[in-house]
């Protein structure tokens, strides 16, 4: 069952440590099945109640999983082994499309913002006990939710979507709860799950968004929240449309306790409308806990660590009581930097949408000339449905292509490539285009469509 290893340790902590060690060390393998309780207590010489306990511990670490009478298993990827892991060497030449990165020479110059942010500073200096959050960068943060029909709530400041996300699944839900999220999704996002001992419950999607069905599926399986995103969905590009959102709301209205989390991480970047899930027009929230995140990543850097996320009183207050206990606060001189952009950019600077869409649909375009059916409505990225992905990836590489391989970022859903358009020249598309062709005839299994 492990081969030549043995698991060692008397006390459920240290059995625990010694499995998540072995894992850490590839001495256990992702998949490989885990020892009946009563048979690794027998070998041990232990209670099976320790070896139960410590089994529990891994399943809440994110290292195992469990499925009743089928027994327990090193996860896919378990969190020692992160899906960004999951990575190809970009060779001297090649084209990087795999990073997901925005394009640098679309990025507003942030020196003339951090000059403003450090002269306040040092005019008055942000010390112990003043408020966490910059009052001008609530205030138009807060004026674009508002424009955009997002319900009325409470404001934080986090080190951007991900450290928003984590801290409110974190004072949220428990270890073993379950999690509806988007599949494909966002990488980060499904390592970050199990790390919390969160199950993820996958829903599937098309360029609308989240499809309903679906949603109801996960809900009655005991979802106790929804990570949705709401444009520039990684890696399909997807974005919520009026009328998916209508739909989405009418399943949640069953379900108000469900926490709902919405990514607005691509704002920045898209010029097709965020439609939120939590309210309708009336502004009356759908369910009792929710809120929605906007970064700054995309549209002014990734080094920029810092999201404005509005929500109902009792999770913002939970957030933020949590923060002060760790980072306190987020720096103010990033707070202060991001609303000099926002105030002299726009939440989204001009021709940065644009740029995006117009590489997108080339090579939107220019698959669909060679047959080949890709997603992509918004955002950076093109999702190409293909039926075999190491040799599609690895025939690209031949070419001078690095594309991402869509098994990071699936759980259910049938296999794709991501590629990352975000510094693709127009003129590029062709080629690229008939170099995935080429790939995909070679193959015995092609291009599926979904």
């Amino acid at each position: 069952m492990l081969g030549d290893y043995r698991i060692q340790g008397r006390r459920a902590t240290d059995i625990a440590a010694d499995v998540e060690r072995a894992v850490g060390a590839g001495e256990l393998q992702p998949g490989q099945a885990l020892p009946p309780l009563r048979e690794l207590a027998e070998e041990l010489g232990v209670n099976p109640n320790t070896v139960a306990a410590a089994y529990r511990l891994l399943r809440d670490r994110g290292v195992i999983e469990t499925a009743g009478r089928r027994g327990s298993r090193i996860r896919p990827r378990p969190v020692t082994t992160y899906r960004d892991q999951v990575r190809l060497d970009v060779p001297p030449g090649a084209r990087n499309l795999a990073s997901g990165n925005p394009d640098p020479r679309l990025l507003p110059p942030l020196a003339p913002a951090l000059a403003v942010a450090a002269a306040a500073a040092d005019q008055d200096p942000v010390l112990y006990g003043r408020p966490a959050t910059d009052p001008e960068l609530i205030e138009l943060a807060a004026a674009g939710f508002r424009a955009d029909g997002a319900p009325e709530g409470a404001f934080a400041v986090t080190n951007g979507a991900l450290d928003a996300i984590d801290r409110v699944l974190a004072t949220q839900l428990r270890p073993g709860d379950a999690v509806a999220v988007e599949d494909p999704g966002w990488r980060s996002l499904l390592d970050l799950l199990p790390a919390h001992g969160l199950r993820t419950l996958p829903v599937a999607l098309d360029d609308q968004g989240p499809r309903p069905e679906a949603l109801a599926g996960a809900l009655a399986a005991g979802a106790r929240a929804l990570v949705v995103t709401s444009r520039a969905q990684n890696p399909t590009g997807a974005a919520i449309t009026a009328g998916r959102a209508a739909e989405l709301r009418a399943v949640l209205a069953g379900h108000p306790d469900v926490l709902l989390l919405e990514d607005d991480h691509g704002h920045g970047i898209t010029a097709l409308p965020f439609v939120t899930l939590a309210c309708a027009a009336d502004r009356r929230p759908v369910v009792s806990r929710w809120v929605v995140i906007r970064s700054a990543a995309k549209a002014f850097g990734p080094d920029l660590r810092l999201a404005v996320l509005t929500g109902d009183q009792a999770t913002i207050d939970r957030l933020r009581g949590r923060q002060r206990l760790d980072t306190g606060w987020v720096s103010h001189l990033l707070q202060r930097a991001t609303a000099e952009l926002w105030r002299t950019h726009g939440a989204r600077p001009a021709g940065v949408a644009e740029a995006y869409a117009a590489r997108r649909e080339a090579l939107l375009a220019a698959l669909a000339a060679h047959g080949i059916v890709g997603q992509g409505v918004s955002g950076v990225n093109v999702w190409v449905p293909v039926s075999e992905e190491t040799g599609t990836v690895v025939g690209l590489l031949q070419r001078g292509w690095v594309v991402a391989p869509g098994t990071a970022f699936r759980v259910q859903s049938p296999p794709g490539v991501r590629i990352s358009v975000a510094e693709l020249d127009p003129a590029e598309a062709p080629r690229l285009a008939a170099d995935l062709a080429t790939v995909l005839a070679g193959s015995t299994a092609g291009a599926r469509q979904i």
